[in-house]
């Protein structure tokens, strides 16, 4: 669905909702990361890339104090919240995200007043696509859009990360963010967790005669369940054994060797590794190579698997039934337990979708689903 439909929809269910029409349309993707899995917070190195499907806020300015949320995929659950009490531990639910947003914002010192905001997605939820992170930025600048603030950006993700982080309870990192408001089309984005700067790195599929496909699984994932805060514990307590202030610092491998717990061994091997990886696939894709790259998915994936356990069933055999039907490569992505697999594979497509339907057929599963991804554009106003 285009931009202008996708914007005309919701601005019509806003009316819907609020009897009146938005003084403003926006949209911020949902985001695939090629590689660099769970190395965010470990202040590493990441490669992610926007998709063409996000999250769109409908938004216009209240005079009364209050924010006012709908959202087309809880209809069941508007929220209507009086910003002046708005704080952490009084939302609770999906409403916590928006209205996260809304108090970054205001404790940063940015004067956000009172909104309605309607709220649609057409990105599939518990899929590892980080709809939550899009929620976040598209309320991010509806808000700074309505209230005529002119917030850098980078500034804008650490807001949105703290939303998330601080008000919603959830220890990510900022790659989710800063994808979806710092990406460029035909472009994965090379982003240094620490230092918080990124560079365009090129990734035009097609151009190579391959494409980007997105395999949701059908197995829900949600972060706030507790274990993947473990391993963010985890991956602190291995560099601090290792004497260091984040596994980024450490320059090999073999240095995990010398960790006497096996769990805090594994974590650290794969968070080295993937630091590794992403460098790695970094040079293949500037070089022009990204049929190269395959490989380093695969070796993710195996990574991700064995040595951090946050795989699952489904994303195990769909990485082997793409590889079986001619993918370059293949890797579970997002935080885990559940969501997607990412897939590089040849341009047309139809082996790989049949192998992996067959696969899930084969085992009784439910079918797959099946998502395009095109690196594509970040965050912006519709209308």
């Amino acid at each position: 669905m285009s931009d202008e439909a996708d914007a005309n929809r919701v601005a019509g269910w806003f009316g819907d909702c609020y009897g009146r029409q938005p003084e403003g349309v926006w949209q911020a993707p949902g985001r695939a990361n090629l590689i660099g899995e769970h190395t965010d917070y470990n202040q590493g190195w990441v490669l992610p890339f926007a998709l063409d499907r996000g999250v769109l806020v409908a938004a216009a300015c209240r005079h009364d104090g209050m924010l006012v949320i709908r959202s087309r995929q809880a209809p069941g659950e508007p929220a209507t919240l009086p910003l002046a009490t708005v704080a952490p531990g009084r939302v609770t639910g999906w409403a916590a995200y928006p209205a996260g947003v809304a108090w970054a914002l205001r404790e940063a010192g940015h004067p956000v007043g009172g909104a309605s905001l309607a709220i649609d997605s057409t990105l599939p939820q518990g899929a590892g696509l980080s709809s939550s992170a899009a929620l976040e930025c598209a309320v991010a600048l509806a808000l700074t859009g309505l209230y005529g603030l002119d917030v850098p950006r980078p500034d804008l993700a650490i807001l949105a990360r703290r939303a998330e982080n601080d008000f919603v309870g959830v220890p990510s990192g900022i790659m989710d963010q800063s994808a979806s408001l710092l990406c460029q089309a035909s472009h994965a984005l090379l982003l240094d967790c620490r230092s918080g700067e990124g560079s365009a790195v090129p990734l035009e599929p097609a151009a190579a005669g391959l494409a980007l496909l997105i395999v949701d699984t059908g197995a829900r994932h949600a972060l706030g369940d507790g274990r993947y805060a473990l391993r963010r514990s985890e991956c602190d307590r291995a560099a601090s054994a290792l004497g260091v202030r984040c596994l980024r610092d450490v320059a090999g491998a073999d240095a995990a060797d010398g960790l006497a717990d096996p769990v805090l061994r594994r974590r650290a091997r794969h968070v080295i590794t993937e630091n590794h990886r992403v460098e790695q696939a970094v040079a293949l894709l500037r070089a022009g190579d990204l049929a190269g790259a395959g490989e380093l998915l695969c070796a993710s994936h195996a990574s991700l698997r064995d040595d951090f356990e946050i795989s699952w069933p489904e994303a195990d055999a769909t990485v082997s039934a793409a590889m079986d039907a001619g993918a370059a490569g293949a890797r579970m992505i997002g935080g885990g337990f559940g969501g997607s697999v990412i897939a590089l594979v040849p341009a047309d497509q139809s082996a790989v979708r049949t192998g992996i339907g067959e696969e899930y057929t084969r085992r009784g599963w439910p079918p797959p689903g099946f998502l395009d991804a095109p690196p594509s554009a970040s965050a912006h106003r519709l209308r």
